[in-house]
């Protein structure tokens, strides 16, 4: 396989696999290490390639592998918090506070869901794959894909819900 006819492979998930690395590392630094070491392992394999009936999924289960192995080597100890990844409402200064805020939280709700929860949410509400898409990264069948999916949306709703609703009893 041929350089252009890798990146013609490749680069249309790029975006996605960063995106999932930097759902499960939080930090960007640490996203754009894994999406280059994807690649790079891509490459070294690229030959192999073309036996694989979707190259998007295997590479999302194994930026999903990578990402599990980082937070459990003694490095992850060293991953920051930041949260960058939204837009700015034109609104006034209160709005804007509390869309910020609620941005954070929905960022720390989904951050504290249990790990198969958090990429099946990242997967589904965030870069939108199928159902069947996710049932063959996450190699779970569709009702439990749609179980935890119900879980952890409920999870953040409730946790939302409960900041927004505070003091108005």
């Amino acid at each position: 396989m041929k350089q252009a006819d890798f990146l013609k492979v490749v680069l249309p998930f790029k975006d996605k696999v960063f995106r999932l690395a930097k759902r499960l590392l939080i930090s960007k630094e640490e996203a754009e290490d894994a999406t280059q070491e994807l690649f790079f392992k891509l490459w070294k394999n690229k030959e192999k390639i073309v036996n694989y009936k979707n190259v998007e999924a295997f590479a999302i289960t194994m930026t999903k592998n990578y990402c599990y192995d980082r937070l459990k080597s003694k490095q992850a100890n060293n991953l920051t918090l930041t949260h960058s990844n939204y837009k700015e409402k034109e609104t006034s200064l209160d709005k804007k506070i509390e869309y910020l805020d609620s941005v954070n939280l929905v960022h720390q709700l989904i951050e504290s869901l249990p790990e198969q929860q958090k990429t099946i949410i990242q997967l589904r509400d965030v870069e939108l794959y199928s159902f069947d898409e996710i049932c063959e990264v996450v190699n779970m069948k569709p009702t439990a894909v749609r179980v935890a999916l119900s879980r952890a949306r409920k999870t953040i709703k409730v946790g939302l819900t409960k900041k927004h609703d505070y003091g108005v009893n």
